[in-house]
């Protein structure tokens, strides 16, 4: 079906997830692999299911400082280009007679910076299904004032997500105390914002996963909103503490980061193995000369079309993708 952007049609989504108990998946990509791997999974997960229109959100950064996906989404680097890609990708995967036609996908604007994104925030808001307009590294009164402006101004056209605390970037000095009950309250009485990003401990870009997911505390949070927490940075913590969201008054899980740390050491492995197939005999013997290939490494296979092209890179990626994105659906679709 069409992308979902009413925000009623958007909103009863989430109603329907805290019904079910789920827990709506929020995806990051900065290419077509990655979005195509997205709806793919969320395709054969929802047909094993016996939920063919299974939701499912996919996300984009604009001009984020710590990630700019739209930038990424073309060798152009031009944000507007790229985001006028990604949003006629999904466009042209979710017409009919496309195999993604039955999901009920939806669009997010992710990290929109209030200041940076000034051009992007002058565009037609309703041609998104919602937004988290960040203006998380001001002061929380600063940060509401701001975003309480934004709500004001398109709060009846989409979905808006707010951030009373800006999340740590994994390797960033930026360390920020855990979201308390009382700014949460706060901050949602004083913005109006349907849905509010907390610090629970989850970092932006981590490396592995070696963190500590609060639950606790989003538990103590709930209890004062309701089930209206967004968690960001989940990449940093194992999947069995992120399991049960649903009952720490979680709603919505932005996701990235996992996708391209855990799918590149698959595809650097498959590379080696088949090193000569890749780059050709001559390349390998050079990097055995170097050091940085060990003797088992054959030179004896010719390149290889097959393992060359970037069909090949993408084949693997996409697949493996498809695998972690599957794991997420499998934690929050019960």
């Amino acid at each position: 079906m069409p992308i979902i952007t009413d925000r009623e049609q958007v909103l009863g989504i989430y109603k329907e997830a805290e019904a079910n108990r789920w827990v709506l998946p929020c995806i990051c990509t900065e290419n077509l692999t990655t979005t195509e791997a997205i709806l793919e999974a969320t395709r054969e997960y929802g047909k094993e299911k016996g939920i063919r229109d299974l939701p499912i959100i996919v996300a984009i950064t604009n001009l984020y400082n710590h990630r700019s996906q739209s930038t990424f989404y073309t060798h152009t680097r031009r944000w507007d280009i790229g985001l006028k890609l990604f949003l006629e990708d999904l466009r042209i995967l979710t017409e009919k007679g496309s195999p993604y036609e039955k999901l009920r996908v939806m669009v997010h604007l992710d990290h929109i910076q209030f200041d940076e994104d000034r051009e992007l925030l002058s565009w037609d808001m309703r041609a998104f299904s919602s937004i988290m307009f960040d203006a998380s590294r001001l002061p929380l009164q600063d940060n509401i004032r701001l975003t309480r402006q934004f709500v004001k101004e398109q709060g009846d056209k989409i979905v808006i997500e707010g951030a009373c605390d800006e999340i740590a970037d994994a390797g960033g000095e930026m360390r920020n105390d855990l979201t308390t009950e009382e700014e949460a309250c706060a901050f949602l009485e004083g913005t109006g914002v349907d849905l509010i990003v907390a610090n629970l401990g989850t970092e932006h870009r981590a490396s592995g996963r070696d963190l500590k997911y609060y639950g606790d505390q989003a538990r103590r949070i709930k209890e004062r909103i309701g089930t209206r927490i967004v968690l960001h940075g989940a990449s940093s913590v194992p999947g069995d503490q992120i399991a049960h969201l649903i009952d720490d008054g979680v709603c919505k899980v932005n996701i990235w980061t996992a996708l391209e740390r855990d799918s590149s050491p698959v595809l650097f492995r498959s590379m080696v193995e088949n090193a000569s197939k890749v780059a050709g005999k001559s390349v390998v013997e050079e990097l055995k000369q170097a050091g940085y290939l060990g003797p088992k490494s054959s030179s004896q296979d010719a390149a290889s079309l097959d393992f060359f092209t970037t069909a090949y890179r993408q084949h693997i990626v996409f697949h493996e993708m498809k695998k972690i994105v599957r794991m997420y659906l499998e934690l929050w679709y019960r």
